[in-house]
């Protein structure tokens, strides 16, 4: 049964059950890790429910665009975010990204995204699902190639991929003269491999990636002082 109970936050809640991408470990890393202490323009691409954009804009004083091709997400986050104490800072269009590149008319100086990283095999029996987790709708070149339109020059991307991915993103980004400027490794537990990469890239290649390492769970399975240091302004009880 679906659980259609809203999912609270210290400063807000927001409804994901009608969302192809739902509250997870992977969004709430990425929204509160990436640097947006001077951003003013940001874009969420595939925001389905809005958790990131969220996140962002508590964060921030940015004003946040969202982009979301699942009519029933978009339609979702749009309600999050009218919900929400940052509602005229906040708007999701209901759109495929390549058609709101065409559309939009003004720049960004950030993209964050949590990109469809499968490329083949196993796929979900949900249409929607597929549509939010497989690249045969947003390969990795066409994200870079969006976002070297879309962003200022001095304008960043941030996004989170499974390790495997994230290194073949790096690659492609690199030939496409978008450069790796700061990344974390995200150990799921300690003593395990890294499993997912946070990374920053820039138009600009930096003189040094700032790298770090970050680790959710203890080997008792409890979460790390890493982790709730990281969400303590976000999850209740921390």
């Amino acid at each position: 049964m679906t659980d259609h109970r809203p999912f609270h936050f210290k400063k807000f809640s927001l409804l994901h059950h009608q969302s192809t991408m739902k509250v997870g470990t992977d969004a709430m890393l990425l929204g509160s890790w990436v640097d947006v202490s001077a951003t003013k323009q940001l874009l969420d691409i595939g925001t389905g429910c809005g958790i990131i954009a969220l996140l962002l804009a508590q964060r921030s004083n940015a004003s946040i665009d969202a982009v979301e091709i699942d009519e029933l997400s978009a339609k979702e986050a749009n309600l999050n975010f009218e919900i929400s104490p940052w509602k005229d800072r906040l708007k999701c269009y209901h759109t495929d990204v390549k058609r709101f590149t065409e559309i939009i008319g003004k720049k960004y100086d950030l993209i964050i995204t949590n990109p469809p990283f499968f490329t083949s095999g196993f796929k979900t029996k949900t249409a929607r699902r597929n549509l939010a987790r497989h690249t045969d709708t947003l390969d990795f070149e066409s994200l870079i190639r969006i976002a070297d339109r879309l962003l200022t020059e001095e304008g960043r991307i941030a996004l989170v991929l499974p390790y495997t991915e994230g290194m073949q993103f790096i690659e492609i980004a690199e030939k496409l003269d978008f450069h790796l400027s700061k990344l974390m490794k995200i150990i799921p537990t300690f003593g395990k491999d890294c499993n997912r990469l946070n990374m920053v890239f820039t138009k600009t290649k930096p003189q040094n990636i700032v790298k770090e390492t970050f680790t959710i769970r203890n080997s008792d399975g409890e979460f790390t002082d890493q982790y709730n240091f990281q969400l303590r302004d976000f999850y209740l009880g921390l």
